[in-house]
């Protein structure tokens, strides 16, 4: 139990409190082993929707959860939802069921967990007190919520009820002023008619002004008396949870932002002529008290609903407050079968809710449809809105219809989506997306099967599929058309649905047909009709111009990403003594590109440069600054320029991009032979250096003003880098967001790499790999508001008795010096193999380098994981291969340098050049 391999690190033991939990335990890791899902992409891909308390836990107590401590059969459901998204409903069902008898006896009779042969503590024992601990927190909790949002609720209906109360005062003499006013009209014997209708028209609107006041303020009391026996219910609640966990531990109350109010104004009294400007008024204030109240309502019911608190078990006296036409009633389980009539469907109000309009019963009924299908519409387009890919849209679109609308929904998409305005492929394919259903138990009658997404379907042009596709319109699928239209989504070998049970809905987006979407209904709930069509036909629409959208963006972010991928390094060098690893995550999936790089360069002498950057912004421009940028840098450390040398150059060619063209920038030289790093900075954050003994520092450089500025020195430090330490180089991005300044982020940086180092152990460091995603395991999914870049060195060194280095005169004896000294250092190192090719190649360059050199040309051997020699003198001209004729004397020596060395090259220094080889050492 607990010992499967995992990809990087095993697991670690189960720690549940009885055998049935942790057997629970091993059946998650093996499915996250399965899906070869890690724990940190278990907690990304983890939503608000799969636990009961809408909260996701953090990684830490993620991890503990999959060991065993305070598992939740919430997490349970969220693993498998995780590990097989694309699993059938049955399929994902069965495969609970096999746990749920596992479960269910950890809760009841749970088997004690044993020790040394020992019975331990009864297992029911800690598991009862353990969730009564972890049951009473989160009532206590969900409970502090409600009293909140209900005491707000209740505040925000007592400041309407005395807006109305006001107003209904005045509205009552705006309605006696106008009545004496219409009066005086029709007894003058010069007034004309239309001064008269006039007078009546606002006469009337005054009077059903005043009778919706005082329909709206009898329902501002009810909303107050609810509110407040909801939050006398919470108080209660609260008072026997506090002191239900007073006995079990003591705990702290934690406290609530309240939810901003809406405050109402009072249209100030009207005089003269400005009698429609004062009916405006009551209008406005009377829509804003509307919503005031739906919203508050909406609040109060769910905070009810919570806390299971009912009117029917309330100890208070019945209570039957009027509601505001359209207000949505939330009862029953609604995935159950539905057998009512369609206005208690979708369209469903609060009862004993009063007309407001003079315009006869009739009207009410087409009112409360109206506003509960624009409620329904609404919530759904802004599911829909919220995702960002094609599988997060359809997804809004299946679970915002299902089961509010149809009991079942079939998405299907052309394939392969066209993009923009690009021909669309032909012939027209279908390729079905996503199924949403109801359990097989809940559905109503026959529903079309279960088919294959990979299956393709063709539209035959001239057929019934393509006529309804050309249509765009949504129709019923008892029409004839609907009927045979059918046969080509759900298959010609099953029945039809019976009557108007189906709804055909095509995607149009922009400027073409991208798909069509089949809504069902079983037996057991009424058909669709005309109205329903109406709704379809606003989801469908605002789903393809969403999809539409996504492709676009899904091409943008493409282009993005590789443009992004093509200016950072695509792997790092691996130059003798250090070691590199390195990550780049853009700020969010909104921002894919930005201006943060990063970089390694390899320098004469075995010399690397380390380089991190980041342009401000996350803009194509900001990518476009940092491409410029970034080459710039690579050429001025090509020079081999000093590092503060090098951000002084930077900075001119960030002045000449423009005035706001401004970044920050950590250049490093590290030297394997010397043991010494030399660093200067604009602006970066200071780098953070791992000891070899376990021991986190954030090293003091010297800050320096972002390139760009202008008119700034920038300093340099030489500090010691000792053999194992390790240099974590990153980007502002990693340590500041909007929950912490930068200082608290690294900090809490330099906190995770020690600790990083603790679990490996003081004598051996963790690998460069494991420690770049143990540190972005510190971001958040909040957090992302920058790029990231992380540029991890293991500075391995390189031993001083690998190393053998001299000086020779510019005379004709240094050529066979060079010889002797390589052959006597090769036999000490007992490399005696590579002598000869050792000799000749050291012999070629050095004479080339006596030929042209004024002062002492050095020579330095040196054994790594290859033999390395550099030759150096103080002549600025690169050594040019060139074609030798059969009577010429020289001009072959780089031919049997290239021929016999497996890599050389030539690079300039300060003050001249260098020319080196490298040679595979012997295999064992």
């Amino acid at each position: 139990m607990g010992t499967l391999k995992r990809p990087g690190r095993p697991w670690a033991p189960a720690r549940g409190s009885c055998k049935e939990i942790n057997d629970l335990v091993h059946a998650l890791r093996t499915w996250l082993d399965t899906s070869n899902v890690s724990v940190a992409q278990l907690r990304d891909r983890l939503t608000a929707e799969h636990f009961r308390t809408g909260a996701v836990p953090d990684l830490r107590k993620l991890r503990e959860q999959l060991s065993g401590v305070a598992l939740t059969w919430d997490l349970v459901e969220a693993v498998a939802d995780v590990c097989f998204p694309d699993e059938p409903g049955p399929r994902a069902a069965e495969r609970l069921e096999r746990l749920q008898p596992l479960w269910s006896a950890a809760q009841t009779t749970p088997t004690p967990v044993t020790a040394d042969g020992n019975p331990s503590v009864p297992a029911h024992e800690l598991v009862e007190a353990q969730q009564r601990t972890i049951a009473a927190l989160e009532d206590l909790n969900r409970v502090r919520q409600a009293f909140e949002v209900s005491e707000q609720a209740r505040q925000q209906a007592l400041q309407v009820a005395t807006v109305l109360f006001a107003l209904l005062g005045q509205t009552q003499a705006q309605v006696a002023q106008l009545t004496r006013r219409l009066d005086a009209l029709r007894g003058a014997d010069d007034s004309s008619l239309v001064d008269v209708a006039m007078a009546e028209h606002r006469l009337e609107r005054a009077v059903r002004q005043s009778e919706d006041l005082r329909s709206q303020l009898g329902r501002a009391e009810a909303e107050r008396d609810t509110a407040q026996r909801v939050a006398d219910h919470a108080a209660r609640r609260i008072k026997a949870l506090e002191d239900e966990l007073r006995e079990l531990r003591s705990v702290s109350a934690p406290g609530g932002r309240p939810r901003s109010g809406t405050a109402l104004q009072i249209p100030g009294p009207s005089a003269g002529t400005a009698d429609d400007a004062a009916l405006d008024q009551v209008d406005a204030t009377l829509r804003k008290a509307r919503d005031v109240l739906d919203r508050e309502h909406e609040a109060v019911q769910e905070a009810a609903e919570d806390m299971g608190w009912s009117k029917s078990r309330d100890a208070g006296t019945e209570h039957t407050g009027s509601v505001v036409p359209g207000q949505a009633v939330r009862g029953g389980d609604h995935h159950g079968p539905r057998s009512a009539p369609v206005d208690d469907e979708l369209f469903r109000t609060t009862p004993n809710n009063p007309m407001t309009s003079g315009d006869g019963p009739g009207s009410e009924v087409v009112l409360r449809r109206a506003d509960d299908s624009m409620r329904f519409v609404g919530a759904a387009t802004r599911r829909i809105a919220r995702g960002m890919d094609l599988d997060e849209i359809v997804l809004g679109l299946c679970r915002a219809t299902v089961p509010s609308f149809s009991d079942e929904i079939f998405v299907y998409l052309r394939d392969p989506l066209p993009v923009g305005d690009e021909r669309p492929a032909s012939p027209f394919v279908l390729r079905l997306r996503r199924i949403d259903r109801l359990r097989p138990e809940e559905r109503g009658g026959h529903l079309a099967p279960d088919a294959d997404p990979a299956v393709l379907r063709p539209v035959p042009p001239g057929s019934a599929l393509a006529e309804v596709l050309r249509g765009v319109r949504p129709l019923l699928g008892g029409s004839a058309a609907g009927r045979d239209a059918l046969p080509w989504l759900l298959g010609a070998d099953h029945p039809l649905p019976d009557g108007h049970r189906a709804i055909l809905a095509p995607l149009r987006g922009r400027r073409r047909v991208i798909g069509v979407a089949v809504f069902l209904r079983g037996n057991g709930r009424s058909s669709f009709d005309p109205n329903d069509l109406l709704v379809a036909a606003q989801l469908v629409t605002h789903t393809a111009l969403s999809l539409d959208k996504a492709v676009l963006y899904g091409r943008e972010a493409y282009i993005a990403g590789e443009l992004q991928r093509a200016m950072l390094p695509s792997s790092l060098p691996q130059p003798p003594g250090v070691r590199l690893a390195s990550r780049y995550l853009p700020a969010a999936e909104t921002a894919r590109i930005g201006g943060d790089w990063y970089d390694a360069i390899p320098l004469p002498g075995s010399r690397v440069a380390l380089v991190v950057g980041d342009v401000m912004g996350h803009s194509m421009t900001s990518a476009a600054i940092m491409g410029q940028l970034h080459t710039t840098v690579q050429t001025l450390v090509g020079l081999d320029l000093a590092p503060q040398e090098v951000l002084r150059r930077l900075d001119k060619q960030a002045r000449r991009l423009g005035d706001d063209r401004m970044a920050t920038c950590q250049c490093a030289v590290y030297d394997p032979v010397a043991h010494t790093i030399t660093i200067s900075n604009a602006g970066h954050p200071p780098p953070v250096l791992l000891h070899p003994g376990g021991r986190a520092e954030v090293l003091r450089v010297p800050p320096g003003a972002p390139v760009g500025v202008g008119g700034v020195d920038f300093e340099a430090v030489e500090l010691d880098a000792p053999a194992g330490a390790t240099l974590l180089q990153y980007t502002d991005g990693l340590v500041e967001s909007r929950l912490r300044d930068i200082w608290m982020g690294i900090e809490q940086l330099r906190e995770r790499v020690a600790a990083a180092a603790r679990l490996t152990g003081a004598d051996h460091a963790p690998s460069l790999e494991a420690l770049c995603d143990d540190v972005l395991h510190m971001v958040g999914p909040g957090d992302r508001a920058d790029d990231i870049v992380i540029l991890a060195t293991r500075f391995d060194g390189i031993a001083p008795s690998d190393v053998a280095h001299w000086s020779l005169e510019p005379v004709h004896e240094s050529p066979g010096r060079a010889r002797r000294l390589v052959r006597r250092t090769l036999a000490g190192w007992g490399l005696e193999e590579l002598s000869d090719s050792a000799e000749l190649l050291v012999s070629e360059i050095v004479t080339n380098a006596v030929r042209y050199a004024e002062r002492p040309v050095s020579l330095r051997l040196l054994r790594t994981d290859s033999l390395r020699c550099e030759v150096g003198d103080d002549s600025t001209q690169l050594p040019r291969g060139r074609w030798a004729r059969p009577t010429d004397e020289t001009g072959r020596g780089l031919h049997v340098v290239s021929a016999l060395a497996q890599r050389w090259g030539a690079a300039d220094v300060a003050g001249g050049k260098v020319v080196w080889f490298e040679l595979d050492l012997p295999r064992d």
